[in-house]
């Protein structure tokens, strides 16, 4: 059997006994938050590895969260039935956006300015709504008198890392089908140069919005998610162009073009995150997205490829060094 299976295969063994032999509650809440953190970068760079640079998964995150959140509140939806839904509804935000964009060749910078204003109009409408969403001050969800599993609560930590393990490694999972699908292949072609991918048979704009569209999904199923685990959501956490911003941070520094890279960048937003928290309390309130801003600006000079890409160029170079000579 190949190494590479085999690391694979001991490190998911591992990862899944990890809750039956190491139960420290903040320690699993800091491994929940990093999983579905995540899943979330991951869908972000599945868009981003082929240039469709977007900053309104924010919206598609805000939509995931709330859309679940106020079924379950007011129409008393299960989540098994409402996170379905909150991902049905962030699909036809992402085509509504992404067809008029893609079909008439909205590309690079006003393509980004196009998500950012779908990021923000997201966000206006949860504070505006506030009647049903909270605004600013936050939401909710209803604590369940019934059945913990028909409602998707636990309070077992160790319960949420094992769901939020699966998603991540679906996610991980969905990365590479992508990456060995002919769809790789299309987009590279697309990000080359449109017009001779077209001419050599490519259909542009079905390939975008496929990719497009399984972003959004996923970005919505780590919102609702997010929404279920943490029983609390407001637009600064899960919408907005902060949220789209971490998320292209967290991609850039991990790697944009290696599967774990995402992962990478979530282990040093939520720990970084964490370290100001406990640091510094509320003085630090913010300080997190000024390092965002200056790290992020040191990694596209000096490591464009994110640590783990850097990491794994440079042991490539390694390799084949001795047979050169």
């Amino acid at each position: 059997m190949n190494p590479r299976y085999l690391a694979w295969a001991a490190g998911i063994a591992a990862l899944i006994a990890l809750p039956f032999v190491y139960r420290d509650p903040y320690h699993l809440h800091i491994l929940v938050l990093i999983l579905i953190w995540s899943f979330a970068y991951t869908s972000w760079s599945i868009m981003g590895r082929f240039g469709l640079v977007s900053l309104g998964h924010g919206g598609f995150m805000g939509v995931g969260a709330y859309v679940t959140a106020l079924l379950w509140n007011h129409l008393g939806v299960s989540p098994w039935i409402g996170i379905p839904v909150s991902m049905l509804a962030a699909g036809v935000l992402a085509l509504v956006v992404a067809y008029p964009c893609f079909r008439f060749r909205i590309t690079g910078h006003y393509f980004v300015l196009v998500t950012l204003a779908l990021s923000g109009i997201v966000l206006q409408v949860i504070t505006a709504t506030r009647d049903y969403t909270g605004g600013s001050l936050g939401y909710t969800p209803n604590r369940t008198r019934g059945s913990a599993l028909l409602a998707l609560q636990f309070d077992d930590k160790a319960t949420w890392y094992l769901i939020a393990l699966f998603v991540w490694l679906t996610g991980l999972l969905i990365w590479r089908w992508v990456d060995r699908s002919m769809s790789r292949y299309a987009m590279e072609a697309i990000s080359e140069d449109e017009d001779a991918a077209a001419a050599a048979g490519v259909n542009v704009t079905a390939e975008k919005l496929k990719i497009t569209l399984i972003s959004a999904l996923m970005t919505a199923l780590a919102g609702a998610l997010y929404c279920q685990y943490q029983m609390f959501i407001s637009p600064d956490t899960v919408s907005g162009i902060s949220v789209s911003l971490q998320m292209v941070f967290a991609v850039i520094v991990g790697g944009v073009y290696v599967s774990l890279g995402p992962t990478v960048g979530a282990i040093i937003t939520i720990l970084l995150a964490e370290i100001l928290r406990i640091g510094f309390g509320t003085k630090a309130v913010g300080w997190d997205n000024l390092v965002y801003g200056v790290l992020l600006v040191l990694f596209i000079i000096f490591l464009p490829k994110g640590i783990l890409g850097s990491v794994i160029a440079r042991l490539k170079t390694q390799r084949k060094m001795p047979q050169r000579s």
